[in-house]
């Protein structure tokens, strides 16, 4: 199998780059870099900027404003993004949402809810887990109770990223308590998060940002036509969904920056007064850590590859999962471990917007350990590595 590029995708890659210089603000690329956290106003603008090209949502169907990219084209845009210091669009709206909308929703839902999802304006948040309910979904215990036209939901979601900003979150909640089974007794629903009895308590993280929240539910009242597809079929969407999530959660572009990132920082350090870069055991690290990142790549591509031919790539999303968020966090591990005793003052904001604290060290130092313990959680997102070993065991093992 060749994975080099065509020279229909190197004439693709370089528009993409040439894009890329010309429209990306340079505030929004110096916070990227900085592994900063950006804003509302720069998230959509960025989406903004992405819609008025026509690349908002490059995996929707055509007829619905995707952009016909085929799985190989998509990687590339990706990796391109990350490497120029451009943001990700946020998965909720554009790979999560539409997906579940374009397949079960109907032509009302679709209408209503596209538009604002494709041009960035309505900011979607997710309401899966739950205390108790993460890697179990189906243990949930929010509740939509349908009254007359409406649905009283109650209950609680936690660990919403960037639910702060919210106008609407898709939500699973539990129609049928006499359900035999926890996972047909649950319904996929929409709701407007300014309605009544709706609370967003934030959570801050490790690293000292405000990226996820708790939202809670009291009595919220949800028209009956905020219901996607069927009632107490939910569990099937929220599958679905998630496979959607997966699409490239291997992380390849994102780690590909970061390897270059660890090795200017290798570079710059010094360790018996030579670079650390130079020292034969921190080398043979980064080299073991590059070779399983090229690893990783040929097998993203393999798989992209296959996808574009129209197979269903089964175990190897769930392989990938797996092995693209250990890579990317021991590449974070060892950012650390170069920035030595930089790496010890506590430095969340260094290097954002508005902060004109000098850090110590280096941008990239001060950057290092706030970053490393945000990274704990690409293990556990996107269905835990530990779900997802199961997962291959059934479809590659049969048990």
């Amino acid at each position: 199998m060749d994975l080099s590029l065509t020279a229909a995708q190197a004439e693709f890659r370089d528009a993409v780059r040439a894009f890329l210089a010309e429209s990306l603000p340079e505030d929004i690329r110096l916070t990227t870099k900085s592994q900063g956290h950006l804003n509302k106003d720069q998230y959509q603008r960025w989406h903004a900027i992405l819609a008025k090209k026509g690349w908002s949502t490059p995996l929707w169907p055509v007829e619905h404003g995707g952009t016909g990219w085929s799985p190989v084209e998509y990687a590339i845009f990706d990796e391109e993004c990350h490497g120029a210091g451009a943001p990700r669009v946020l998965p909720f709206g554009v790979s999560m949402l539409a997906p579940v909308l374009l397949s079960v929703g109907n032509d009302a839902q679709k209408k209503r809810f596209l538009p604002g999802i494709q041009s960035g304006e309505t900011w979607w948040a997710q309401g899966f887990s739950e205390p108790g309910a993460g890697s179990d979904l189906a243990s949930l215990k929010t509740t939509a109770v349908r009254e007359g036209d409406y649905y009283i939901v109650n209950g609680q979601k936690t660990w919403t990223t960037l639910g702060q900003y919210g106008d609407w979150i898709f939500c699973l909640v539990r129609t049928d308590l006499k359900a035999e089974k926890p996972q047909t007794g649950i319904s996929f629903i929409l709701i407007d998060m300014k309605s009544p009895g709706v609370e967003v308590r934030p959570i801050i993280m490790l690293d000292g940002g405000h990226e996820v929240n708790e939202v809670w539910f009291t009595n919220v009242k949800v028209p009956a036509s905020n219901l996607i597809g069927k009632e107490n079929s939910g569990w099937s969407y929220a599958k679905m969904l998630l496979q959607h999530e997966r699409i490239g959660i291997a992380g390849v572009g994102v780690s590909k920056e970061q390897l270059a990132g660890l090795k200017r920082l290798a570079s710059a350090e010094k360790k018996n007064g030579k670079p650390l870069i130079d020292d034969p055991v921190f080398k043979s690290k980064i080299a073991e850590i590059e070779i399983e990142l090229r690893a990783l790549d040929i097998t993203n591509k393999r798989m992209l590859i296959e996808a574009e031919r129209g197979t269903d790539p089964g175990p190897v999303s769930s392989m990938l999962k797996i092995r693209g968020s250990e890579v990317a966090q021991r590449l974070f591990e060892l950012k650390m471990d170069a920035s030595g005793l930089y790496s010890l003052p506590f430095q969340p904001f260094a290097g954002e917007p508005g902060n004109n604290e000098e850090p110590a060290g280096s941008l990239e130092n001060a950057r290092s350990t706030p970053v490393y313990l945000n990274t704990r959680k690409i293990s556990i997102f996107g269905g835990s590595n530990e779900i997802q070993r199961g997962i291959i065991s059934k479809m590659v093992l049969g048990f």
